[in-house]
């Protein structure tokens, strides 16, 4: 008996996780109530608290979560890889709340007393292991430096997507990201393959 209780267990997990997300996204942190999370997730206070200490505790699990769900992008490796992989991540801000709530929640996190930058740490990684790609494919200029080059570039995203938020809503956020690389690109790539790289979205975006 104990397996059933614990898929149980498991879904409401998910089920608050997703509630809270779909929350914040809409109200932001300091709009959203526990008694909201509740009613959206069909579920109860009492649920709430077993699995999460606090609307803190459950605003810090959305953003550890916020890319549990996003697809794979095709199998791939250089700089064209990593123009796909900013531009898929805008089309999942437009249309996936737990990303877009997490990504939200990692701007707004003072307001719950947190400072913490695991989700940048995160995709800093994983732009970084995409620039060592694109360096060992000699796709890039000598001098550029994969970690250095990749913090910025987070940097520079996290900035584009939140003015895109602020002025759009985001419906131009892969306009926005497309503008971001043709000026990076000059500075970052080898001058022979710019010509060929897409930054219009027009590559396959996943796997599936």
């Amino acid at each position: 008996m104990a397996r059933p209780q614990q898929d149980r267990a498991v879904k409401t997990r998910a089920a608050l996780v997703r509630a809270a997300a779909e929350e914040f996204d809409l109200h932001g942190y300091s709009g959203t109530s526990t008694t909201k999370i509740v009613k959206r997730a069909s579920s109860t206070m009492g649920a709430l608290y077993f699995h999460f200490d606090s609307k803190d505790d459950l605003a810090r699990a959305v953003m550890a979560e916020q890319a549990a769900d996003l697809p794979e992008l095709a199998p791939g490796s250089g700089l064209q890889h990593l123009i796909d992989l900013t531009l898929a991540l805008a089309r999942e801000l437009q249309r996936n709340v737990l990303f877009r709530a997490g990504v939200q929640l990692a701007v707004e996190q003072g307001a719950f007393g947190l400072q913490d930058d695991a989700a940048y740490q995160l995709w800093i990684s994983n732009f970084k292991d995409e620039l060592i790609a694109a360096q060992a494919l000699g796709e890039l200029r000598a001098g550029v430096d994969p970690a250095s080059f990749a913090r910025v570039l987070v940097g520079s995203y996290s900035g584009t997507q939140l003015l895109s938020q602020i002025s759009s809503g985001r419906t131009d956020l892969p306009e926005r990201i497309a503008e971001l690389w043709s000026y990076f690109l000059p500075a970052v790539a080898a001058p022979e393959i710019i010509d060929g790289l897409d930054v219009t979205g027009s590559t396959p975006e996943s796997a599936g």
